[in-house]
């Protein structure tokens, strides 16, 4: 950057407004402070690698499907960096908060965007709620192999302050949580992957596989899908990044492929029985066999890991809360940001609240069968991915921006991830599970009837709905012109009389 350059932009930053000042609809975050390494920190500590390896480890271990298990991974890891570079042809573009939800609107409008944002809510609120009981149980787990024993109500006291530390460090700053957990997350996978390596070939393990409703190699697909939810999670922070459109996009490329190449790696490890140790360490503790030192590691890490999870998806719902309530799609209370740590704090309350909560109650109904609740989950997970698929084709098509790879690629994560929808909901059919497919159809209706009672109760929302961060006064360099709003709300620059609409 030219020093002159250098020197226009401080002036522009000093200088006082002419008129009235034009602000993003999402200025009251902290615009322009998040760097590569915060995000890629984000979409890690969300995914959770270290825990998707070892209940990897454990279904290829146990039900031992060969060769298949490990393309059907390697499979679905492929399948889901398409979904990432159908995600990018958005964030190339645009930077949301409401990230899949306003990307979908743009391409498909305000049913398909609702229904989106419906997946989502019960995607994040469902992998929190998930790791946060898994998480309150393995410190658990923890203060047992130490000789610390909590009363019966201890699960809930574990959960409830695991959750306020969460909250905690989710309004502290966004930057102080994603380097957190960055790190957290790091020390947790670096322990997992030595003790495969170092682990002897060969050995065998008494843990049992929960309950699946579906077939073994569709189960270990959408099982892959879950344990890679949140590889978008950089999405949601467009507006807080430094470089956006850059910044975001190669985070959304990225992590699935680094995430994907850990998860084969594991898979062709426990093939070879070098997933044992830990299955064993962690599901059976002491008495697998493993010394004590390795449970302790083991659990410490995988503590830390579920810690990490449960404060990405916080992180990233509570911004999905914050778009919904600038565009008063939520209560508006939902778009309150802290004056000073601009963090949407009553977004991040009302997560970790419903988090904590749903955790709880399924510490006490869904962990001795989870595979329902997982289910669930993974049909919205799947319902957003491929409508976000979907979406890309059509807005592409609408600007003019479309290739021949970008539509082979949305045609066929459109394909498939429909194809999967509907596998999902037959094979639970056949297995007498009528709960995934009754969820898919109250998914897929959610839209339509979410946009209804919007039409009828707070019409004016339905215009606001895809909300992106604009261009400011304040990012205008001297002699730019001056910023404005048209009728429709949209900022343009007026220079002598001729107007330009900006994005």
């Amino acid at each position: 950057m030219t020093s002159a350059l250098r020197a226009a932009i401080d002036r522009a930053q000093d200088a006082e407004p002419t008129g009235d000042h034009v602000r993003s609809p999402l200025h009251a975050l902290g615009r322009r402070q998040l760097s590569q390494l915060d995000l890629i920190g984000q979409s890690l500590s969300t995914i959770a690698p270290a825990t998707g390896m070892v209940f990897i480890a454990l279904w290829m271990t146990v039900s031992a499907p060969g060769l298949g298990g490990v393309l059907t991974i390697a499979a679905t890891t492929g399948v889901v960096v398409l979904v990432a570079w159908c995600i990018t042809q958005f964030t190339r573009r645009l930077a949301a908060a409401g990230s899949l939800y306003s990307f979908v609107f743009q391409g498909l409008g305000t049913r398909a965007a609702l229904v989106t944002g419906t997946a989502l809510i019960v995607g994040y609120l469902g992998i929190s709620i998930s790791v946060l009981a898994q998480g309150a149980r393995t410190v658990l787990d923890l203060g047992e192999l130490v000789g610390l024993n909590l009363p019966g109500t201890g699960p809930w006291l574990v959960t409830a302050v695991l959750g306020g530390v969460v909250a905690l460090i989710a309004i502290r700053g966004v930057r102080f949580a994603t380097r957190a957990i960055l790190l957290v997350e790091t020390c947790s996978l670096v322990l997992i992957v030595a003790t495969m390596l170092v682990a002897p070939a060969g050995g065998t393990t008494t843990s049992e596989l929960p309950v699946s409703p579906l077939s073994l190699l569709p189960f270990l697909a959408l099982m892959t899908v879950l344990s890679m939810a949140g590889f978008e999670s950089a999405a949601f922070f467009g507006p807080e990044a430094r470089r956006p459109l850059v910044t975001v996009s190669r985070t959304v490329l990225i992590t699935p492929l680094v995430v994907g190449a850990l998860f084969v790696f594991t898979a062709v490890a426990s093939l070879t029985g070098r997933g044992s140790l830990i299955i064993g360490a962690y599901f059976d503790g002491v008495d697998s066999g493993a010394s004590w030192a390795v449970v302790l590691a083991v659990k410490t890490g995988m503590a830390c890991s579920w810690f990490a999870s449960t404060l990405g998806c916080a992180q990233a719902g509570s911004r999905l809360l914050y778009s919904m309530g600038v565009e008063r799609v939520l209560p508006s209370a939902l778009a309150r940001v802290h004056g000073t740590l601009r963090t949407p704090y009553l977004a991040v309350t009302t997560f970790v609240a419903v988090s904590v909560a749903g955790a709880v109650l399924y510490t006490l109904v869904a962990e001795a069968d989870s595979s329902v609740f997982d289910g669930v989950v993974e049909v919205a997970l799947v319902a957003a991915y491929t409508l976000v698929a979907v979406a890309s084709l059509r807005f592409l098509h609408r600007i003019g921006e479309d290739t021949t790879w970008t539509r082979v690629a949305a045609v066929f994560v459109a394909l498939l991830g429909g194809g999967l929808l509907v596998a999902t909901a037959v094979d639970g059919v056949t297995h007498s599970l009528l709960v995934v497919p009754v969820a898919l159809v109250a998914l897929l209706v959610s839209g339509p009837v979410w946009r209804a009672v919007l039409r009828r109760l707070r019409p004016q929302s339905l215009a606001t709905i895809g909300a992106f961060d604009t261009v400011e006064t304040s990012d205008l360099l001297p002699g730019a012109g001056t910023l404005v709003l048209d009728e429709h709300g949209r900022p343009r620059i007026v220079t002598g009389g001729i107007q330009e609409e900006r994005m």
